[in-house]
């Protein structure tokens, strides 16, 4: 595996840690039977809830994780960090890019040589002046790992928060659980 690859990532908000910490990290379908706060967009969903993983199930029934959370879907407030156990849980997938893109591939995590990590851990992927190169970079920015029906909760190592704020509203909702503040993770400066 790639050397930066020492986790994986789940983005969401803080609201919904206690029910991971209870339940795991949910498929889309088995998270839409408990109360949780959602920031996801419905287009998006249709267009995820259409998909089908080859020789597995429908996109929705994966949990979905992240190789790296500093990319366009990142939208809230906390990423939380998974162990790479997570690989292991069978039936895992990886993709090369956004699971819904059009141009996916879903490969064996033995496979994780075909997913381009420079593009996954770049801190951008503007290509000012080659468009085709930014939507390319931004899909590969997105890579996942898919975990049928849910990632176990003993997997979760901790939180990434952007800052002090956040992490003592983090600490309050999930005592006990290893929460850091990293700034640049979410698009801001190291002082700000």
């Amino acid at each position: 595996m790639d050397p930066r690859v020492a986790e994986l990532h789940c983005i969401m908000p803080i609201a919904n840690v206690p029910s991971v910490l209870a339940h795991g990290i949910l498929s889309h379908e088995r998270a839409s039977k408990l109360p949780h706060v959602s920031v996801a967009l419905l287009p998006v969903q249709d267009k995820r809830d259409q998909k089908l993983v080859p020789q597995g199930m429908k996109l929705h029934r994966y949990a979905n994780l992240y190789f790296h959370a500093r990319n366009p879907m990142l939208s809230s407030l906390c990423v939380l960090r998974v162990t790479l156990a997570a690989l292991s849980c069978p039936g895992s997938v990886i993709t090369d890019c956004n699971a819904a893109s059009d141009y996916v591939r879903f490969l064996h995590p033995s496979q994780w040589s075909l997913v381009d990590f420079d593009d996954v851990f770049a801190l951008d992927w503007t290509h000012p002046g080659d468009s085709r190169r930014y939507f390319q970079h931004k899909s590969r920015k997105c890579a996942e790992v898919l975990v049928p029906h849910r990632v176990p909760p003993n997997l979760v190592a901790g939180a990434y928060v952007f800052d002090y704020t956040a992490k003592g509203l983090l600490d309050r909702h999930a005592p006990g659980l290893a929460v850091a503040v990293d700034p640049v993770l979410f698009f801001r400066s190291q002082s700000g």
